[in-house]
């Protein structure tokens, strides 16, 4: 039996499950032992890796949660918020981590998580990636210095796929804003122009969200005021600084009490 942290992939077909099942493959620290597609999925009983068009790497994609979950001591999922639920419900009941990378979660199903937390380390973010996450850091500290003289507008970009908008990275930076002014971000939250809008809303966090083309994700934090403004910028040019974090919260989930937590305690950077 290897000493190697046990990590299975959901969502193993999508574009961040196959980065994930190369990079964990690859990792001398971790090995992959599971791989789970939805049911009736054309890779579902297949060698992960001759599947995405590679050598064998001795995992069959299943459909069965359970049977993909048993010899794991980690899941990353970044598959969809019911999905995810269901999931969290499964690493609770095998009491292991969950490191979820799922976007575009209500505040209700990010509620449905506490019950399972009791008995899983989860680790969600809505970028995994250092970077954005200590930008994340960064406009806190920013947006509380500054009054509402300065205006606060989030403009982000992805690829055409993308499903969600705003992407969950910035709705995690419109939130570190609203925390740094000392407001809840749903009173002050603008995310939608067309037509005559009027004025803007002293004190609005306003997000813009672009998709097109192979944009891996791209976020800029705009501080305008008159006669100044300030950008705070974070660019990713491929995804893989997503799934090498999802390992790094897997394997710093290890031992860990039971609770939610995120990217800003695997980094440290909680204030």
């Amino acid at each position: 039996m290897s000493d190697k942290l046990g990590i299975t992939i959901t969502g193993a077909s999508g574009r961040m499950g196959q980065m994930l099942v190369t990079l964990v493959s690859a990792d001398d620290r971790v090995r992959l032992v599971g791989a789970i597609e939805r049911a009736g999925h054309e890779w579902v009983g297949q060698d992960i890796g001759t599947a995405m068009g590679g050598a064998a790497l001795g995992v069959i994609v299943t459909d069965d949660p359970d049977e993909g979950l048993a010899p794991a001591q980690a899941v990353i999922d970044f598959t969809a918020p019911e999905a995810t639920i269901e999931f969290a419900n499964l690493a609770a009941r095998n009491k292991m981590v969950h490191v979820i990378g799922t976007t575009g979660m209500s505040a209700d199903q990010i509620t449905k998580l506490a019950p399972a937390a009791r008995d899983a380390v989860i680790i969600r973010a809505g970028n995994m990636s250092l970077g954005v996450n200590l930008l994340t850091q960064l406009t806190k500290r920013v947006a509380a210095a500054l009054d509402d003289d300065f205006d606060i507008e989030i403009i982000e970009a992805h690829h055409n796929q993308k499903v969600d908008a705003p992407s969950g990275t910035a709705l995690m930076l419109g939130e570190a804003a609203a925390e740094g002014r000392g407001v809840a971000l749903d009173d002050v939250s603008d995310r939608g122009r067309d037509g005559i809008t009027g004025a803007r809303k002293r004190g609005d966090i306003g997000f813009t969200a672009i998709r097109g083309g192979d944009i891996v994700g791209e976020h800029d934090v705009l501080f305008a005021a008159t006669g100044e403004r300030i950008i705070l910028r974070h660019v990713a040019s491929d995804r893989s600084v997503f799934a090498r974090g999802a390992i790094k919260a897997a394997i710093w989930g290890q031992g860990r009490s039971p609770g939610q937590y995120d990217m800003l305690d695997v980094l440290g950077l909680q204030d």
